[in-house]
């Protein structure tokens, strides 16, 4: 056998050690939390069963309790048929002024005084702007049954658009049998075959992640829920409609100092009283959910007392910081570049970012990758900064901002790599 030549070896052996470096796995260091059940609860006496307030833009969660445990939810289900109604105009499906009538299941709902209605009848027709006013200011369970057969042709197949839609936002184990939030026999011949009593029931964190999905895909969903009444015409006849959130202005819980406009109540013997309430604050859309409160009467304000309580503890308790494009927030460290120059560089914002801190509260930045790989842009988005104290409703469960660097970072040549 003949010898092989050393020399040969050697490009061979610098191939194979390049090929090495090249694979190298990047996983991010990370360790993310688990979804926030609990935070801030001991610092406030929230007479709920289950509640959670947070950021809009950033997800960041100022208070948690029981935010995880699945409860009754009511009318505050009609924000998924809100969505899914707007879905279908938006790709052509529907239109504002398209006509629906209703059936026999509609008509029988719509005549039961101890649900919240406008009265729709047999044989008349509505547009679906009409009933999507109806849906959202009225809470009208008659509308929302309306708007799930022009969207989905029945009940049923409406209902499970919307388990579907919730599978897609990652909620996965959501109840979920009627349009409205009223139990399954309210369907009549469209109900499910299972429990007649079952209700939909979904967690406060499961709420706030379909509010940020119609609030960020939808926001124009704001200038009906701000209305306070309106008439709701069939034919020639008028009815008016008032807002069951009572927070709006010239309604019983207006205050000035919670300028809210939105978004959906709910309420049921199970549920007892909810309320996703929503306003802006220093320019960022602040979102309360509030699920369980008491509900002695149809005339109990215990939602609204229980929001603005949560609101107050915000206000006082966190400020907005604004951090700039290009900055080193707080316990970033240096990362190592991989076939480029300079070796290591530090992780920075690739835009302005506001953080709400607590007095005294300091980031803890942790950058997401092992490496970052050249070449890269200044401005470039290279991964993501989390701090895993800040729990927040993504995917991280935890505060997440974008990461870039503040140079611009050239590929190594072949060599330089090698010995790298």
């Amino acid at each position: 056998m003949k010898k092989i030549n050393k020399w040969l070896l050697l490009p061979i052996t610098f191939i194979i050690l390049f090929c090495v470096g090249c694979s190298q796995k990047n996983t991010n260091p990370v360790k993310l939390p688990a979804p926030a059940t609990s935070y801030q609860e001991n610092s406030l006496d929230l007479k709920v069963k289950s509640a959670v307030a947070f950021d809009l833009k950033n997800g960041q969660i100022f208070y948690a309790k029981n935010a995880t445990k699945k409860y009754p939810v009511a009318s505050m289900s009609k924000l998924i048929t809100i969505y899914l109604t707007l879905q279908a105009i938006k790709d052509g499906k529907i239109s504002w002024d398209q006509e629906v009538t209703p059936d026999k299941d509609i008509v029988s709902v719509a005549n039961n005084q101890d649900f919240a209605n406008v009265a729709i009848k047999l044989n008349h027709s509505y547009t679906i702007r009409q009933l999507y006013q109806a849906t959202l200011i009225q809470s009208a369970n008659d509308a929302a049954m309306m708007l799930a057969k022009a969207v989905s042709g029945n009940q049923q197949k409406f209902v499970i658009q919307m388990r579907e839609l919730l599978k897609s936002w990652g909620i996965n184990d959501a109840q979920i049998y009627t349009p409205d939030g009223l139990p399954n026999y309210s369907l009549g011949s469209q109900k499910f075959t299972d429990n007649k009593m079952a209700e939909n029931e979904l967690s406060a964190n499961d709420m706030g992640i379909v509010i940020q999905h119609l609030l960020k895909d939808y926001p124009q969903v704001i200038e009906t829920t701000k209305i306070a009444k309106l008439d709701f015409k069939d034919e020639n006849s008028n009815f008016q409609m008032q807002n069951w959130n009572w927070m709006l202005p010239g309604l019983s819980q207006y205050d000035a100092q919670f300028p809210v406009d939105g978004l959906k109540t709910g309420t049921t013997d199970a549920a007892g009283a909810c309320f996703a309430g929503t306003m802006v604050k220093n320019g960022r859309r602040i979102v309360t959910v509030v699920m369980g409160a008491k509900h002695v009467d149809s005339s109990d304000p215990s939602r609204f007392d229980e929001t603005k309580k949560l609101l107050t503890f915000i206000f006082n308790n966190y400020q907005l910081y604004i951090f700039k494009k290009g900055q080193k927030l707080n316990g970033t460290n240096t990362v190592s570049v991989k076939s480029g120059r300079p070796k290591k560089v530090t992780p920075v914002l690739q835009e302005d970012n506001g953080v709400w801190l607590r007095n005294n509260q300091k980031l803890q930045m942790q950058f997401n990758q092992n490496f970052i790989t050249a070449p890269v842009n200044k401005g470039e988005k290279v991964g993501t900064l989390i701090d895993t104290s800040i729990p927040a409703l993504n995917k991280n469960n935890a505060l997440t901002l974008p990461a870039t660097v503040n140079e611009n970072i050239k590929s190594a040549n072949f060599f330089s790599q090698i010995f790298n």
